[in-house]
């Protein structure tokens, strides 16, 4: 009796060490193709990172020198970011130069210009280069002038995703627009992504940033320029007169115009939807008014 009773506790506690020793190899294996997973995630997390910042850099100078040299090749700036609190020996005098060219000048943190480098040594001084040059207005109405056309201009306020602003100059391109204004507050700047979005438009098409859009506006209307802005609230564009010279404002992706810019249209004009959906995307909706123009002038 005595010698069962051992050979039962003998078997009991060799299935119970057979039975920690499968759990733990089970844990074990599972262990490691989990961090096989976690490893591929994270390894195309880091491709995507890499190629996102990649992107990013190819409009960035970084560093006082070589913001310095950038600024003596001519080539245009569109914005300088300067540690907050940094403006003494050579951060003064680029931020100077940056300013008299009409690039935007802004402070912000170490952490974000860290971000904006991937923690290369930016020294405090960072720049982000235009991918193509800035007219002007009145190079703008030259184009229109050479083509024995009405002007025809777009006027963005407040499109502030390089995505949009690259689909707005691809489609007035092909529209026959003869030029963009941008204002340098509250916009997307001629960035990497603007104009690879613009499917290499942007070679063709002249786009001017000014520093007040709605004096703009004035002064273009001075001419004998008439503005119809595009609003959901607006009239069908279909029963408008399209005629003669133009501008047509597209408002920004959440808010639209602003008040002042609304204030100097002659026109509002709208497209009628028959879904359920009561707006479309600025860059596309901007589309179908530009081709609305073309196909009435």
């Amino acid at each position: 009796m005595f010698f069962k009773e051992r050979c039962i506790e003998k078997y009991i506690s060799f299935f119970l060490f057979f039975k920690h020793f499968l759990l733990v190899l089970l844990y074990i294996i599972c262990y490691n193709k989990l961090l096989k997973i976690l490893s591929v995630i994270m390894l195309k997390r880091g491709l995507k990172m890499d190629v996102f910042n990649e992107e990013k850099k190819k409009d960035l100078i970084i560093g006082r020198n070589a913001v310095t040299e950038l600024i003596k090749s001519g080539r245009e700036i569109d914005t300088l970011f300067v540690l907050r609190g940094e403006k003494s020996g050579s951060v003064g005098k680029i931020i100077g130069q940056c300013r008299d060219k009409g690039a935007v000048v802004k402070e912000v943190d170490k952490k974000k210009l860290d971000f904006m480098c991937g923690h290369s040594n930016h020294q405090g001084v960072v720049a982000i280069c235009a991918a193509h040059d800035y007219a002007t207005v009145e190079e703008i109405l030259a184009v229109a002038e050479e083509r024995g056309e009405p002007p025809f201009i777009v006027a963005c306020d407040g499109i502030e995703d390089p995505h949009n602003l690259g689909a707005i100059i691809r489609t007035a391109e092909a529209a026959g627009v003869h030029g963009i204004i941008i204002p340098k507050r509250r916009s997307a700047s001629l960035n990497y992504t603007v104009g690879k979005t613009s499917a290499g438009a942007l070679e063709y098409m002249k786009v001017a940033r000014v520093p007040n859009l709605a004096a703009t506006l004035d002064e273009l209307k001075e001419k004998g320029m008439w503005v119809y802005g595009a609003d959901m609230d607006g009239e069908d564009i279909r029963s408008v007169n399209l005629d003669g010279a133009a501008i047509l404002v597209i408002g920004s992706e959440g808010d639209g115009m602003s008040r002042i810019v609304r204030e100097k249209c002659d026109f509002i004009v709208s497209l009628k939807m028959k879904g359920q959906i009561n707006s479309l995307n600025a860059s596309v909706a901007g589309g179908i008014l530009m081709y609305e123009f073309a196909y009435k002038r």
